[in-house]
C-alpha cells in the first residue's frame, strides 16, 4: 500500500487509549519461593481498579480471589507487597494494610498481623529455620502526620499474629535480608534530611531464635560516616558471605562482607564507571541475583548510556563477563538456577513483559543466552510493524557538563512524513518524575500513543536523574527550579535549532517532580519561550507548602538538599522558586490533571496555582480524577488523562482545525 503524506499530529494511528486500558496490565515484580523454585509476579490491572494480582507465572493461575490487592502503601510509593517461602504466599492487602498468607495452590488468605491496627508492612524476608517468622517493614500511622509516622523493622509470628521490633530509632528502614542458614540477618537503614542514595547504612546482626523468642547480637554497621555515600541493596549469597551495593566510588557497584572476618571489600578488582542499580524510590527492588552460590556466580544489572545492560561476575577472577541481552530495562532479578533468570523487562520494541533468560554458552568472552517471554503487559498487539518509535538517545550540553535526553521520532507506516515538506513536528518534551529519577528507553505506549500520531517525544535526563553516577545526581543539589528547567528547555532549543521539531508548537509535560519542573519552565521570563503549552500531572506548585508538612514523611526531607536548606533555614528561595509565587509569569495555557486522594503531592498544590493564574486571567484547565493517588491506575482515569492531555494539545495549537 502507498504511503499518504498528512500534517504532523493529525496522522490516524490504532494506538488509542482504549486499545491500551483494555489489553495491557502492568508488570511490578517477580517473587521467588526459594525452596521449590516456583515463581510468581505481580500485575496490575487497570480492568480491575488498579488492584495488584499475585499470579503463578507458569500455571497462569491467580494466587487468590477478586476481593484481594497485594499493595502496600509503605513509604507511599510502596514496593516489596509480597514474598514466597515453601509454598505459602504472604502478601500485604491494600483494604486493610494486614498480611495474609495464602497457600500457592490457592486457599483463602488467612491475617497473619494483628487487628486494628493503623499499621502498614512491606519488604518480607522468611526464617529459613523457623518458617513462621517473617522480618518486615513495618509502618505505624497511629498518628497520622508525616512528622508522626514511625518506621520499624519488625519479626511477624505467623502463628501467634504478634509483632517483635528487632530494629528501630532511625528514620527508615528497608531490605530485611536473612542468611540462608538464618544465622544472620542484614538490612538498610537511613535518616533524614537524606534519601537512601544520598546517604544510609547496611547493618549485619547475628540471629537468633529460642523458644520463638528473637535476640540480635553483634552488630556490624557498613557505611562510609565521613562522606555522603548510599549502601543498600543486601543479597547473602551463602550463611558467609553478603553482596550489598555503594557508590563510593562515584557509581553504585557492588561490595562483599564476610561474616566470619567482619569485614567488607570491593568485590570488582577496580571500579565501573556504571550504575549497579537506580535510585531505590520503592522497596523490594531486586537489580542482581546469585546465579551459583558455591561458585559464588553472580547476574548484575547495570546502567550504561540509559539502558541496562547485564553482566555475568566471576567470584575467582574478579571479572565481570557480559551478558547477551535484547533488554533495555531489566527489573526484578531472580534467579532459578546456574543457568536460568525470571525477570521484568522491556525492549525498545516490546513491551513490559517476564522473560526467562537461559544461559547456553559461558565460554566465549560474551555469555549467550536465549528467552522466552511468559507473560507480556499487552498479550496481542493488534499494531501494525514499523509503528514503533525508536529511542535516540543524544547528549547534549558541554563536554565537561553534559546533559542527557532521549528522542523518538513521528512513526507510522501509513505516512511517509507531512504534506509540506518544510513542516517540522510538534514535540511534547517529559520532564521525569524523582526528581532523581530516569525516563528509561524501553518501550512505553504513552509516547507511542503520540509519536505514531505525527509528534516527537523527547525525554529529558536532566540535571539530577539517577543512572548517570554520583556526581550527576548531585548537580541538582541546591539547584532544584534552576538547572533541571534550564536542561529541559536547552534540550528542546537544542532539537528545534537543529531543525527536528517545530518550536512553535513544543509542550513540556511532568508528573510528580517533572509537574514542578513543568511548572517552574513555565514561570521562568526567559525560559518558558522553549514551550508554548505544559501539562503538569499531580506536580509541586508551592515548595513552602509542601516542606511544612505538606508532604509524606519518606520525602519530607528530600528537599533540605535539592533546595540547599530547609524552609526554616532559606524561606525566600523557597518562596522564589515556587512557581505558585510566580503564576503571573505564565503565558502559555496549563493542563493540570490531579488524584484526589494525592498524599505525596496533595489537590491543593494544584488549586493553588490554578487559583493564581485564573485570577491573572490565564488559560488554565484541570481535571481531578476521584479516588486516584500519586499516579493514575484504574482503566478510566488512565484512558481520560491520557485523551484529555492529547486533546488538549490539539486545540491549543490548532492542529486537525
Amino acid at each position: 500500500m502507498a504511503q499518504k503524506t498528512a500534517p504532523y499530529g493529525i496522522w490516524s494511528s490504532p494506538i488509542t487509549a482504549d486499545a491500551l486500558v483494555q489489553s495491557s496490565i502492568t508488570l511490578s515484580d517477580v517473587l521467588l519461593d526459594p525452596v521449590t523454585r516456583k515463581f510468581y509476579h505481580l500485575e496490575g490491572r487497570p480492568s480491575e481498579g488498579g488492584r495488584a494480582v499475585i499470579v503463578d507465572t507458569l500455571a497462569k493461575k491467580d494466587v487468590f480471589g477478586g476481593g484481594w490487592d497485594a499493595t502496600t502503601k509503605v513509604y507511599e510509593y510502596g514496593g516489596g507487597p509480597a514474598t514466597v517461602f515453601d509454598g505459602i504466599v504472604y502478601f500485604s492487602n491494600k483494604h486493610d494494610g494486614r498480611v495474609y498468607s495464602v497457600a500457592a495452590a490457592g486457599a483463602e488468605p488467612k491475617a497473619v498481623t494483628p487487628d486494628g491496627k493503623p499499621y502498614r508492612y512491606a519488604d518480607f524476608s522468611v526464617h529459613p529455620a523457623h518458617k513462621h517468622l517473617v522480618a518486615a517493614i513495618l509502618e505505624d500511622h497511629t498518628i497520622d502526620k508525616p512528622e508522626s509516622v514511625v518506621n520499624k523493622l519488625v519479626v511477624i509470628n505467623t502463628k501467634t499474629r504478634s509483632l517483635t521490633t528487632i530494629a528501630s530509632g532511625a528514620d527508615f528502614y528497608a531490605a530485611p535480608r536473612f542468611s540462608p542458614d538464618g544465622a544472620h540477618i542484614a538490612y538498610q537503614e537511613w535518616n533524614h534530611p537524606d534519601m537512601p542514595w544520598q546517604r544510609s547504612a547496611v547493618h549485619v546482626f547475628a540471629f537468633s531464635v529460642e523458644d520463638d523468642k528473637v535476640t540480635l547480637k553483634n552488630d556490624k554497621r557498613l557505611a562510609w560516616d565521613d562522606r555522603e555515600v548510599g549502601v543498600g541493596f543486601p543479597v547473602w549469597i551463602d550463611a558467609e558471605n553478603l553482596v550489598f551495593l555503594t557508590d563510593e566510588s562515584g557509581y553504585v557497584n557492588p561490595w562483599t562482607y564476610s561474616a566470619s572476618s567482619r569485614q567488607a571489600a570491593r568485590l570488582l578488582a577496580s571500579p565501573l564507571n556504571e550504575d549497579f542499580a537506580q535510585p531505590a524510590f520503592r522497596l523490594g527492588w531486586s537489580p542482581y541475583a546469585v546465579l551459583d552460590a558455591e561458585k559464588k556466580t553472580i547476574l548484575f544489572s547495570a546502567l550504561k548510556g540509559g539502558r541496562s545492560v547485564l553482566y555475568s561476575f566471576d567470584w575467582e577472577a574478579k571479572a565481570l563477563v557480559p551478558v547477551d541481552n535484547p533488554f533495555v530495562d531489566v527489573n526484578a532479578i531472580r534467579a532459578i538456577d546456574a543457568k536460568t533468570l525470571v525477570f521484568e523487562a522491556k525492549s525498545t520494541r516490546e513491551p513490559s513483559a517476564i522473560i526467562k533468560l537461559t544461559i547456553t554458552d559461558t565460554s566465549t568472552p560474551y555469555v549467550t543466552t536465549t528467552y522466552e517471554v511468559l507473560k507480556s503487559s499487552m498479550e496481542s498487539l493488534p499494531f501494525p510493524d514499523g509503528i514503533i518509535s525508536q529511542p535516540e538517545p543524544l547528549t547534549l550540553g558541554t563536554k565537561s557538563e553534559p546533559v542527557y535526553a532521549i528522542l523518538y521520532l513521528p512513526t507510522n507506516p501509513e505516512y511517509s512524513g507531512p504534506s509540506d515538506p518544510a513542516e517540522k513536528p510538534p514535540c511534547v518534551v517529559n520532564s521525569h518524575g524523582g526528581p532523581t529519577s530516569m525516563a528509561g528507553q524501553g518501550l512505553q505506549w504513552t509516547k507511542q500513543y503520540f509519536t505514531s500520531r505525527g509528534w516527537a517525544w523527547l525525554d529529558v535526563d536532566y540535571s539530577g536523574s539517577g543512572g548517570y553516577g554520583r556526581k550527576y545526581i548531585d548537580r541538582l543539589n541546591g539547584a532544584w527550579g534552576v538547572a533541571d528547567i534550564a536542561d529541559c528547555a536547552a534540550a528542546s532549543q537544542a532539537l528545534a535549532e537543529q531543525g527536528r521539531i517545530d518550536a512553535a508548537r513544543t509542550t513540556i509535560r511532568g508528573g510528580s517532580a517533572g509537574g514542578f519542573t513543568t511548572l517552574a519552565v513555565l514561570c521562568h521570563p526567559a525560559l518558558q519561550r522553549a514551550f508554548t503549552a505544559g501539562t503538569s500531572l499531580y506536580g509541586i506548585s508551592d515548595l513552602t507548602r509542601l516542606a511544612q508538612a505538606g508532604t509524606h514523611k519518606f520525602e519530607a526531607r528530600y528537599m533540605d538538599k535539592l533546595i540547599g536548606g530547609t524552609v526554616e533555614q532559606i524561606p525566600e528561595v523557597y518562596a522564589k522558586r515556587s512557581p505558585v509565587n510566580n503564576a503571573q509569569n505564565i503565558r502559555s495555557p496549563l493542563l493540570l490533571l490531579q488524584g484526589t486522594e494525592d498524599k505525596v503531592v496533595p489537590p491543593e498544590q494544584a488549586a493553588a496555582i490554578e487559583k493564581k493564574i485564573k485570577e491573572q486571567r490565564g488559560h488554565v484547565e484541570k481535571i481531578m480524577f476521584e479516588g486516584e493517588g500519586h499516579g493514575f491506575v484504574r482503566a478510566d482515569s488512565i484512558k481520560l488523562a491520557l485523551e484529555s492531555e492529547r486533546d488538549f494539545y490539539e486545540r491549543m495549537f490548532h492542529i486537525g482545525a
